[in-house]
């Protein structure tokens, strides 16, 4: 656990105390990006078979009819408890509002994400915002919309969410809870005890006794779960937005997708080879699987003992299909029996939770990161088979918060967000050769210049003479200028030898700006910017993200 003092952030203005710039940078420009993201981004038509929307939602708002299939009576139960679950975490009077417009006919923009501990990765914060965004953008569009967070509670890593990081002048550090339940237990169901208390005041210990603290000594305490916790402190942070947030562990919930539960254990056979066939598509088109499916898969857990097991189907000896929980054996009848009896039991896996959540509301698009928008390639078929239609998505914002200090360096270096992402060595290098002497800088760019304008004197003789010799004059072009690339890198590693000061700079702004080597939103934990800048930061981003940018978004703040 963290335990190192760091109060710098008693004394940091607010946002609005800061000058705030956003610049819309390419995914293209991103490490780890697939192809699949990248060109659902452009909308190439390569991918218009497997998103049948486009991910600008101007394009077709108006067209969508969430509420015409949405059966009344399932609209009433639902609200109803969606009403009780945000009384119970001190819902404000603008998300219990929505809920009454949701009562009354509105659509949802949807997000959701597993409950991470003090709020999971800055992406939290940035996947509400965008449904936000979104829902106030419909409604603008004559579509009343309002914006829902799903709590996914029902997920099992615990692993994925018992921790958060925390930045510090000596890097990230990690802030962890050992709370825990029965090994694949719900991870709405892990109980805080007493060692909460300790948990907060480590990353009180790191942050200082900000405003935010009071938040998370409210929400993390004895007795609340991991999904309670989450959902108070959200609650808290969302409720001048109106964000209404979903549980679907909820009993009464779970009643209601239980026709969901049914049909994807009578249909797994079918939703199984339509998932195979979709999983060929999209590799015959050049894309990858985001999940992995077999001929023995379906799309339902089940909770025994605690922990919750996937089931798992296969045609027996006697040619009869049962189905599997671990060494368990049912048949179809079995099963389907359970789940009208005990629909709490049961919950969706990842491509099946999409069709649950559009069945319990009349989803108008659903806002999620890169593996996300590849789910839906693959869910597609699934919502065809199950509700026959296709829920849009759309991209949630993603950004790179660029604070006062990391920007006085990268300015200080002549450096960009996009040489973070090289790596702390390559970042270092490119620092210390912008702190070379001016004479030898000066020298490097004359010889650069100089080599060009030889080369193309070279190449525009060549082509009088012989235009088969162009290629060769490229290629020797390319390893010259590489050469002087060289010797200028050389200069700035024998520069970097001799100051230490380049090389802490470049590990803070690599800690800052693009920690382990993974985007900032995805590694640093949404309450370190919460406790840094206040809960105005939230206004901030929303005020400040674009919506008109589905790439990477850097916000400055000077």
């Amino acid at each position: 656990m963290a335990t190192v003092a760091n109060h710098e952030a008693d004394c940091l203005p607010t946002p609005g105390e800061l000058s705030v710039k956003v610049d819309c940078l390419s995914f293209t420009h991103i490490p780890h990006s697939t192809k699949l993201f990248l060109d659902f981004l452009s909308y190439s038509p390569k991918v218009r078979s497997f998103y049948p929307s486009s991910p600008n939602i101007s394009d077709w708002v108006t067209q969508q009819t969430p509420g015409k299939r949405y059966d009344s009576a399932r609209r009433q139960r639902v609200s109803d408890a969606l009403a009780r679950q945000n009384r119970s975490w001190n819902a404000s009077p603008k998300s219990l509002a929505n809920i009454e417009r949701l009562r009354a006919g509105a659509s949802a923009v949807v997000t959701g994400q597993q409950v991470g501990l003090f709020g999971g990765p800055f992406f939290s914060l940035l996947k509400a915002l965008t449904a936000v965004k979104h829902a106030e953008e419909a409604t603008s569009a004559g579509v009343d919309a309002v914006p829902i967070f799903w709590l996914a509670t029902n997920d099992h890593d615990l692993a994925e969410v018992n921790h958060t990081a925390i930045l510090s002048s000596e890097g990230l550090r990690e802030v962890a809870t050992p709370s825990r339940g029965v090994d694949d237990a719900p991870v709405g169901t892990v109980t805080f005890g007493p060692e909460i208390e300790e948990v907060v005041k480590s990353a009180i210990d790191v942050l200082g006794p900000v405003p935010a603290m009071d938040l998370l000594r409210e929400s993390y305490r004895p007795g609340e779960t991991l999904g309670s916790a989450f959902a108070r402190l959200f609650t808290a942070l969302f409720g001048e937005f109106g964000v209404i947030l979903m549980d679907p562990s909820d009993a009464e919930l779970h009643s209601i997708a239980q026709p969901i539960y049914t049909a994807a254990i009578e249909r797994a056979h079918e939703i199984d080879e339509a998932l195979l066939a979709r999983g060929k598509e999209l590799e015959s088109a050049g894309y990858h699987q985001q999940v992995k499916v077999t001929p023995s898969s379906t799309l339902l857990f089940i909770l025994k003992d605690g922990a919750r097991i996937p089931i798992h189907r296969r045609v027996n000896g006697n040619n009869a299909l049962e189905f599997l929980i671990k060494d368990e054996k049912l048949s179809q009848d079995q099963l389907l029996r359970h789940i009208a009896e005990k629909p709490n039991d049961f919950s969706p896996n990842v491509l099946l939770r999409p069709i649950v959540q559009d069945h319990l509301l009349p989803t108008l698009a659903y806002t999620g990161g890169s593996a996300e928008v590849a789910y839906f390639a693959q869910v597609g078929v699934v919502y065809e088979k199950l509700l026959g239609h296709v829920t849009p998505i759309v991209p949630r914002f993603s950004a790179t918060v660029v604070e006062p200090k990391a920007k006085s360096l990268l300015d200080r270096y002549h450096l960009e967000l996009k040489d973070a992402f090289r790596g702390e060595d390559a970042l270092r290098e490119k620092a210390a050769a912008s702190t070379l002497p001016d004479e030898l800088q000066g020298a490097f760019d004359r010889a650069a210049q100089s080599l060009e304008k030889s080369l193309d004197d070279v190449k525009s003789a060549l082509i009088r003479l012989d235009k088969t010799l162009v290629e060769a004059t490229d290629n020797a072009a390319s390893k010259m200028q590489h050469q002087l690339e060289s010797l200028r890198a050389r200069a700035a590693r024998a520069e970097l030898r001799q100051s230490e000061v380049i090389g802490r700079h470049a590990q803070q702004l690599s800690n800052s700006l693009f920690p382990n080597r993974v985007l900032q939103e995805r590694e640093v934990g949404a309450i370190y910017f919460l406790a840094r800048y206040g809960v105005e930061f939230l206004q901030t981003l929303h005020d400040t993200l674009q919506s008109s940018c589905h790439d990477h978004q850097i916000v400055t703040f000077d």
